[in-house]
């Protein structure tokens, strides 16, 4: 089958219907990522995915390892659509009468994809760490009220218990529209930028090469497996490449910080009190659980994509509209 062009609305279709599948499927590893990556050196509450995670079912339920994710499913499917059609788009027109991308090129795609993507991702990523979050410090504030009222035991009277107040994504937006304009949604951009292009550099090109193996024939598709695996293993290589990026954006994002816990006025602030006062093994924070979530993330996407799911689809209403 000769390789063909795949239309945009295809490719819009593809990406969001890839998003929905791959964010159902790991939210909850992401959310143990935030929740890692947040933690300093003063009040520690876990010691790695699993007792993050364990933790989190006991005191917040099962649906506590969900808490965002309604964030993540409205807005991933623009999101995905914008990363894989933008990447597409630069790849077509920075290629010469059909001939094959040199390495830089496919860098300059990748560069462009991730560009157009934080018009969608920063907002997005603002809300859910937010709310991802939230269920540490509360949790975090508790430990502490339960040591305050042990040390003064002795003490008459009884300690106020600390409830937590739930908010939602819809609040959040509302006060920080309120508060600080679009730009409120908009904190941590140059963050994003700097997670997001460098990963697209290389993720795509990483992945067309790997893809590449598995093609018997330039012009025919590689099969399913080869697809999948090659996203995998492209997106599980960005993803810890930039992890101390990402660790730099989750700190600038959140809104609310634990108990002893630093704030930050920039990117250059933000990496100079993480270097000082964590040593440089903090930026790695979180990183095998953000290769866990865009490996089959990624790996998903790919194969809705070239399985060309919406292109079936699409291909159907013309014989509903005959019939």
């Amino acid at each position: 089958m000769a390789d063909k062009q795949i239309s945009l609305p295809a490719k819009l279709i593809n990406g969001g219907i890839a998003g929905l599948i791959g964010v159902t499927c790991v939210f909850p590893i992401d959310l143990a990522k935030t929740r890692l990556q947040n933690q300093q050196n003063g009040q520690r509450l876990y010691t790695s995915m699993s007792d993050c995670l364990i933790k989190t079912i006991r005191s917040e339920g099962y649906f506590g390892m969900y808490r965002g994710a309604a964030v993540n499913l409205t807005l991933v499917t623009p999101e995905k659509a914008i990363k894989l059609a933008a990447n597409d788009f630069f790849r077509h027109h920075l290629s010469k009468d059909g001939k094959k991308l040199t390495l830089l090129r496919e860098m300059l795609a990748g560069c462009g994809a991730g560009t157009c993507q934080v018009i969608v991702t920063t907002p997005m990523e603002m809300l859910k760490i937010q709310l991802q979050d939230a269920g540490r410090i509360a949790a975090q504030k508790k430990l502490m009220a339960a040591q305050a009222q042990l040390s003064s035991s002795s003490a008459p009277g009884v300690a106020e218990p600390v409830v937590e107040r739930r908010t939602t994504a819809t609040q959040i937006t509302r006060e920080l529209l309120r508060s600080k304009g679009i730009a409120g949604l908009y904190k941590g951009l140059g963050a994003t930028l700097l997670r997001d292009v460098p990963f697209s550099i290389v993720y795509f090109p990483l992945f067309a090469n790997l893809n590449k193996l598995g093609q018997k024939d330039p012009n025919v598709k590689a099969p399913f497996y080869v697809s999948f695996l090659s996203g995998c293993v492209a997106g599980s290589t960005a993803a810890v490449a930039v992890n101390p990026c990402d660790v730099i954006k989750t700190r600038l994002q959140s809104l609310q910080r634990g108990v002893n816990e630093d704030t930050y006025s920039g990117i250059l602030d933000c990496t100079k009190k993480i270097w000082q006062k964590e040593g440089p093994a903090a930026f790695l924070k979180g990183a095998y659980c953000r290769a866990l979530v865009i490996a089959p993330l990624f790996g998903i996407a790919q194969v809705v994509y070239f399985i060309g799911i919406a292109e079936f689809l699409l291909d159907m209403l013309p014989k509903h509209r005959g019939a």
